[in-house]
């Protein structure tokens, strides 16, 4: 079979499984779409034990009720229930996902609509597609086309992202800088060991933060981002700026926040830098 038969097959295949991924999509027939995704309520917050794993999240207590018989049930997040819980509050809401019939084999989620269609393997099918064609047209016509084909993906997504990325990262600060600051207090430092493959024991430290908002919402989170020396940090008071529409977006360091955004701002026009580059330079040696 010589590279077209291959080219073909290969086509041929992951087209088929694209197929029918799309159209079980389509009929609502996937694993995904027969998920059920409720909102739930944590009702009590258990504060970390300083020295303890992060591994697990924030011990909170949950009820959710199920959309298909009325009943109503209270979970705790104890053992492996999903995404972890980095920051509680009493009565705030949070994702829930199960198998119809099965609210017992309950998963948290912090965003209910990702991957609800069951798109992601025909997508992956359609992407190994594309790779295919690129790999055959490098071998066929020569490496600009390895250049053209990351290039130009590469440049349109970079393009898509940048944009939205930059009115999100404004909104945030804003929100951030919208309300005075809090009184806030590092109340635990979380501790994890992991061995690397030359036996080495590296500790990380993921320090948990308590403070109320100016409505009294009394938040309890992991504070990963904008707090020097996270291994001494128990006990220490901190400034807190939060969001007021949601508390878990906050730092203890609003300057970080402006630099990490134009790090990000550079970091973003160097990547769709590199994707116009290669288009050009593939174009070119056409």
């Amino acid at each position: 079979m010589d590279s077209h038969g291959y080219l073909a097959l290969w086509c041929g295949v992951f087209g088929t499984l694209a197929l029918i991924g799309y159209g079980r999509s389509l009929a609502g027939v996937t694993r995904a779409q027969r998920t059920v995704r409720v909102m739930g309520r944590i009702e009590r917050v258990r504060e970390p034990r300083h020295g303890s794993s992060a591994g697990n999240g924030i011990a909170v207590v949950v009820s959710f009720r199920d959309p298909s018989t009325g009943e109503e049930f209270t979970v705790t997040n104890d053992g492996e229930h999903g995404e972890r819980v980095t920051a509680a509050w009493t009565g705030r809401e949070i994702g829930i996902r199960y198998p119809r019939g099965g609210p017992h084999a309950f998963r948290f989620t912090g965003d209910l609509r990702a991957g609800r269609y069951g798109l992601g393997r025909p997508n992956c099918a359609v992407f190994l597609i594309y790779a295919g064609l690129v790999v055959f047209a490098v071998v066929e016509w020569g490496w600009p086309w390895a250049l053209l084909g990351f290039g130009v993906p590469w440049t349109l997504s970079g393009a898509y992202y940048m944009p939205g990325n930059a009115r999100l990262t404004s909104r945030r600060i804003d929100a951030l800088t919208s309300v005075a600051p809090v009184r806030g207090r590092v109340i635990a430092v979380l501790r994890d060991a992991t061995t690397d493959e030359d036996g080495h024991t590296l500790t990380g430290h993921t320090p948990v933060v308590a403070f109320s908002t100016h409505e009294g919402t009394a938040v309890t989170a992991y504070c990963t981002e904008g707090l020097p020396d996270p291994a001494g940090s128990y006990g220490r008071d901190l400034t807190i700026h939060y969001s007021p529409g949601d508390p878990a977006v906050f730092t203890p360091d609003l300057a970080a926040v402006h630099r990490s955004r134009r790090l990000d701002l550079v970091l973003s026009a160097v990547a769709l830098l590199i994707g116009v580059a290669a288009v050009v330079v593939g174009a070119v040696a056409l």
